[in-house]
């Protein structure tokens, strides 16, 4: 596998981040409010409740099964396309429910950005991909295209290994790479939160390393929320982290108090590797 090396510098101030946020004064970009989250007779998630703080990373751990990944795809509603998928309960979005009468789902993805496991360039070319979602949500004319790739590669340190082949498939990318890609991609529309499903289990060390530096450099401006079966990628990069074990959340706290002195026993025993 290839690495992928890091960015020089922090990605700087994205224009389009209020500065009230960039200030570092918190507050809740997202709610849970008794969410149940199932598949036609089986439920996965039950009795949700949990506040997403704008400017942080959360994140989601806890054993394969657990339900993170319904939860994660439930807050840009991901898991409506699913057959037999039902809700009960509500998300709030900055204090409005995303499932509200009328709510329309392309925005919603818009506000809330998501990147998958494995990289899922689409079939165009590298700049195309930036730029599908900015053409798609008419975000910018054509006169800005050049300077929102260049900008969006700099951003995940991509520009200087592809700035001479915008043109080209992204799958002659190394996975890394694609993976950079992917997450440029979603930043290039401008979302308030991300969400990062397990972005780095199929990626090496080094780039693992450089793909958590980059998570790191997106707050306060943004909002991160990632699933992540590495507990020491959870120790790493989050402010806080939720444990998730048979269908419930278990606990939420700041992220060194949960791991170095959980509440709950189920807590302990998965933090210290007495549960796999």
């Amino acid at each position: 596998m290839t690495s992928v090396r890091a960015p020089a510098t922090a990605a700087p101030r994205r224009a389009d981040v209020p500065a009230i946020v960039e200030a570092g004064i918190r507050g809740v970009s997202m709610q849970v409010q008794d969410l149940a989250l199932g598949f036609g007779s089986a439920t996965v998630l039950s009795g949700l409740d949990l506040e997403v703080r704008r400017g942080e990373i959360t994140a989601l751990i806890g054993p394969t099964g657990s339900g993170k990944t319904t939860f994660l795809r439930s807050l840009n509603r991901m898991n409506d396309k699913v057959a037999k998928h039902w809700h009960r309960g509500d998300v709030l979005l900055n204090g409005a429910s995303i499932y509200a009468p009328g709510a329309q789902l392309m925005a919603l993805r818009r506000r809330v950005g998501m990147v998958f496991q494995r990289p899922n360039p689409f079939p165009m070319s590298i700049a195309a991909n930036i730029l599908a979602g900015v053409k798609a949500h008419r975000i910018a004319g054509k006169e800005h295209y050049r300077d929102i790739v260049e900008a969006r590669l700099r951003e995940v340190g991509l520009w200087d290994a592809v700035s001479n082949r915008l043109n080209s498939s992204p799958f002659s990318l190394s996975g890394g790479q694609q993976q950079l890609l992917c997450l440029a991609r979603a930043l290039a529309i401008g979302p308030e939160v991300l969400l990062l499903d397990e972005p780095t289990s199929s990626l090496d060390p080094v780039t693992t390393e450089n793909i958590e530096a980059m998570a790191r450099s997106l707050v306060p401006a943004l909002t991160v929320v990632i699933v992540t079966h590495n507990l020491g990628q959870a120790r790493r990069i989050s402010d806080r982290t939720v444990f998730f074990y048979q269908g419930k959340m278990v606990e939420c706290a700041e992220t060194a108090q949960l791991f170095e002195d959980p509440r709950e026993p189920e807590t302990a025993r998965y933090v210290t590797g007495r549960m796999g």
